[in-house]
């Protein structure tokens, strides 16, 4: 019996030592062009005290960055029941467009910023069933509208849709499924689906099964809840190049990065946490560190999150290092 309990032991330290050096040792070929992005929220900008228009603005002409990932909001663009409200969001397709900035649109109820998922207040204690009846209308709304942008290079339907975080009703992938079907079904065009999940919390397997496209995040420092302090993941570049590997092989897709942190993770929602605190997990410094740590990665397409936050910086606290940090990107 104990002859047995070590071959056990045995096999199981051996499969760990190989996972390890898998994951942990190597260096991943060089990307040989990298293509930056921004993610832009018009509700994230406006909490932070700032003109959303003037911000997007910014980042167009200022920066000229030409890949944008803008996150809809159902809460904005259905405030009341079955009375939406595209005004803004037409303006963010049409100034994008007209400078030949190309957009990867996020659809759904889990498009990103807490809580994560925006329901309108009317929509919130309707049941389970109505509630996604009513997300798909608008998404069928949304579509249907914007299906003939030239802008729009791809969908992304919800945010993490597998990854247990915000405050959200519920998870579930079937509903998923019928969504991702429904865009496909109305988009003339035939674009792309973009699916997300965790960079670090997962091996993207359920999104390769249902997206075109695999989107992942990337995030270095921030505050871990459960342990109530600051975490630096461990992961090295090669970690995030063979899981991509593995997506190519199994399922011949793409992987990028639609979230690469360039702002803040703190205790408290950026709006509530002092610069002092800011700085603990986002500085020029760090900003950097997680830009050269994206181009070892051997992947070759990111969108940083943060740019609301750079320009909160510049025009609320006079510093406009990160900002300019991230001009040379585009």
């Amino acid at each position: 019996m104990k002859r047995t309990y070590k071959i056990i032991l045995f096999g199981v330290l051996t499969l760990f030592f190989i996972l390890v050096g898998y994951f942990f040792v190597g260096q991943p070929p060089q990307a040989g062009k990298i293509d930056w992005g921004v993610n832009f929220s018009q509700q994230h900008s406006e909490f932070l005290g700032l003109d959303w228009q003037e911000n997007y603005l910014a980042l167009l002409d200022d920066l000229k960055v030409k890949n944008i990932k803008l996150l809809t909001q159902w809460d904005l663009l259905e405030p009341e029941k079955d009375q939406y409200s595209f005004d803004d969001l037409d303006w963010q397709i049409t100034e994008a467009e007209v400078r030949g900035a190309k957009i990867l649109l996020v659809i759904g109820m889990k498009t990103g910023h807490w809580p994560e998922c925006h329901l309108p207040d009317w929509a919130k204690n309707l049941a389970k069933e109505e509630q996604q009846k009513k997300i798909l209308e608008l998404l069928q709304n949304i579509v249907l509208r914007y299906r003939d942008q030239s802008s729009i290079w791809a969908w992304q339907v919800e945010n993490e849709p597998f990854f247990p975080f915000g405050e959200c009703p519920w998870q579930d992938e079937e509903f998923l499924k019928k969504e991702i079907s429904l865009v496909k079904s109305l988009d003339s065009q035939k674009r792309p689906i973009v699916v997300s999940d965790s960079g670090e919390g997962s091996f993207w397997l359920s999104a390769a099964k249902l997206g075109d496209i695999v989107g992942t995040t990337m995030y270095k420092k921030i505050w871990f809840d459960l342990l109530g302090r600051y975490v630096s993941y461990p992961f090295p570049p090669v970690f995030y190049w063979r899981k991509a590997e593995i997506i190519k092989k199994l399922f011949n897709k793409k992987v990028m990065v639609v979230e690469l942190q360039a702002e803040p993770w703190g205790p408290k929602l950026l709006y509530d946490l002092p610069l002092s605190e800011q700085e603990k997990t986002m500085n020029l410094e760090q900003f950097q560190k997680n830009i050269e740590f994206a181009e070892k990665t051997g992947l070759n397409t990111f969108y940083l999150w943060g740019g609301e936050w750079w320009y909160w910086l510049k025009e609320i606290k006079k510093d406009s290092r990160i900002w300019d940090g991230a001009r040379t990107l585009f």
